[in-house]
């Protein structure tokens, strides 16, 4: 079992996925933005979320855990609830998205380039399937633990 998440095997490491870093750019205002490194991470023990670590030149980095699948819905439609949602920024379909960030009384607009990130959350797919995501569950041991309170 991995010592980071109890009840999930883990997985060899050739299923390694290779971060994606990507400058996206934080909508200020109509007429202003700022570039922003954008670093996306996936863990193949912890499949069902992305970690995205944003980066601001000079300023803290912070991270988010957003939906694997709310990420590659919102490359092609509307997707996601309340702190996070993402939708293409053109109606036909285009080279880039829209990501929403809200936390307490603060929000931030990402506009993100789709081809990148859409090749890369593929790469996931391949790695862990839909559907199989909590295939490597060991739903004893985890059991156990959450009564254990652990």
């Amino acid at each position: 079992m991995s010592s980071n998440q109890p009840g999930v095997q883990s997985r060899p490491p050739s299923y390694a996925c290779p971060e994606l870093v990507l400058d996206v750019q934080r909508v200020l205002d109509v007429a202003a933005r700022q570039t922003i490194r954008a670093e996306f991470r996936f863990d193949p023990a912890a499949p069902l979320a992305v970690s995205v670590v944003l980066v601001v030149e000079g300023g803290p980095r912070v991270l988010w855990r957003i939906g694997r699948d709310l990420l590659r819905q919102g490359l092609r439609s509307a997707s996601g609830l309340g702190d996070v949602q993402m939708w293409p920024a053109r109606s036909e379909g285009g080279g880039t998205a829209w990501l929403q960030l809200a936390s307490r009384d603060m929000a931030a607009l990402f506009e993100l380039p789709v081809p990148p990130l859409e090749e890369w959350l593929e790469h996931t797919y391949e790695l862990v399937p839909a559907g199989r995501e909590l295939a490597e569950v060991d739903w004893d041991a985890a059991t156990a633990d959450l009564l254990a309170g652990s």
